[in-house]
């Protein structure tokens, strides 16, 4: 995969699909934040998970809009929690996906796990079918911390859950951790960066809480009986990360991503590079410009589509100029690729100036990237910067209006993991 920059204006490119999102959607247990399109169960059914794919890749196949390329560039199978799947359902994927499209040196085949249900069992079987990255779901190593959150891992298990890892000879292990808690837990968040930095894993991914009105934590909230969000903790906790972390060698190369150099997710960067991607799976995304859409959110409504051959398609939409432009500024200024100078309005070229001052953003090599005090701000700055766009003439601006909502584009994975992985990013967003 080239890891170009997003352009603004350039025509979207790419005939065929070479990056795959499966979404495995059974957990042990739904955590106290969780929004996620989760079926609740003590094991995953591997059966009719892998008949459900089969059916809908068999109607996509038919339709012909989502065509994969004869070599997956990128497979990512997140939740969830793919571990509770078992040792031998990825192997069970590629038959599915075509085993010809994953079986060369060049892919990159992501799983998300959550330590307790890793085993050893798992890792060596996930990494016999082909699976070469693993992320964690790992969110904390302090005990009250992860019994506030339902986790079912202790302190050590992460530890543990990387060593078999290491065993089975994955090499690329990312792990995920929460951010933003209440302050009632006396959480120590530098001694979890500490923690996660002394394991020496290449990639670290962060996810600020969010709460969500239909969880457990959003009812809590509601009646009183928990804290809303502290925004001046998170803002502290997530800089405090970005100064620990980079300041250990990983590159911060994307608004919730961390990465020593060659470690970068290369499935999350062809979302954030707007290639097209299919998503399967109950609420899984699929993007092919100008098209978007999704699937039914409900595992058994899902089911009972796919396994009978049917598109299991809940909603689309056809981005217009507009749409589309908003969506690649917000795309672009997420990671630390940025913008391109040269694409800018002068009124954009002022805004950038503006940004720069005010320690938001910096310039170089023709670029213009928002620094970790932007990213805070990376909604706001992304529809300042596209209502600068508008005297380019892209667009008209009856035309722009229309598809600006003045909030970020939705693309795969724009909220906080029940399970820890990789296709999510949420947005830190402190106004």
């Amino acid at each position: 995969m080239t890891e170009e920059p997003l352009s603004l204006y350039a025509s979207p490119h790419g005939r065929t699909v070479g990056s795959v999102y499966a979404h495995a959607p059974f957990c042990a247990r739904r955590c106290f934040y969780c929004d996620f399109a989760v079926q609740v169960r003590r094991s995953g059914d591997t059966d009719a998970w892998i008949r459900a794919l089969s059916g809908e890749l068999a109607a996509l196949a038919e339709e012909g809009l989502f065509e994969l390329a004869s070599r997956l560039e990128t497979l990512y199978v997140g939740g969830g929690t793919p571990s509770l799947l078992g040792a031998h359902a990825m192997a069970r994927l590629a038959g599915v996906v075509g085993r010809e499209r994953v079986s060369h040196d060049a892919l990159e085949w992501t799983a998300e796990a959550n330590p307790e249900s890793f085993t050893d069992e798992v890792a060596l079987g996930w990494r016999r079918a082909g699976v070469n990255r693993l992320s964690l779901g790992v969110q904390s190593f302090q005990e009250p911390v992860l019994r506030w959150m339902g986790r079912l891992h202790g302190p050590e298990g992460a530890e543990a859950a990387i060593a078999r890892a290491r065993r089975a000879g994955f090499a690329d292990v990312s792990v995920d951790l929460m951010f933003g808690l209440p302050e009632v837990l006396r959480r120590s968040w530098r001694a979890d960066l500490d923690r996660v930095l002394r394991l020496g894993v290449p990639h670290v991914s962060l996810y600020g809480l969010g709460i969500e009105p239909a969880t457990p934590l959003g009812r809590a909230v509601a009646e009183g009986r928990e804290p809303g969000v502290d925004e001046g903790r998170y803002r502290d906790e997530f800089l405090e990360a970005h100064e620990r972390l980079t300041g250990a060698g990983l590159v911060h190369y994307e608004v919730s991503n961390f990465a020593l150099p060659g470690h970068a997710s290369r499935h999350n960067l062809a979302y954030w590079t707007g290639r097209p991607y299919l998503g399967v799976g109950n609420s899984a995304h699929s993007y092919r410009h100008p098209v978007r859409r999704w699937n039914l959110r409900d595992w058994d409504a899902y089911e009972e589509v796919a396994r009978e051959g049917r598109l299991p398609v809940a909603e689309r939409e056809v981005l217009d100029a507009a749409a589309t432009r908003l969506e690649r500024v917000w795309l672009a200024l997420r990671t630390d690729r940025g913008v391109d100078r040269s694409e800018l309005s002068p009124r954009g070229l002022e805004l950038s100036v503006r940004w720069t001052e005010a320690g938001w953003a910096s310039s170089a090599a023709g670029r213009v990237r928002l620094t970790a005090e932007g990213w805070l701000l990376l909604d706001r700055l992304a529809v300042e910067m596209d209502t600068a766009l508008e005297e380019r003439g892209q667009v008209d601006p009856a035309s722009a209006a229309a598809g600006r909502t003045g909030s970020p584009p939705v693309v795969p994975g724009d909220t906080i993991r029940a399970a820890g992985g990789g296709t999510a990013t949420r947005a830190p967003s402190v106004e």
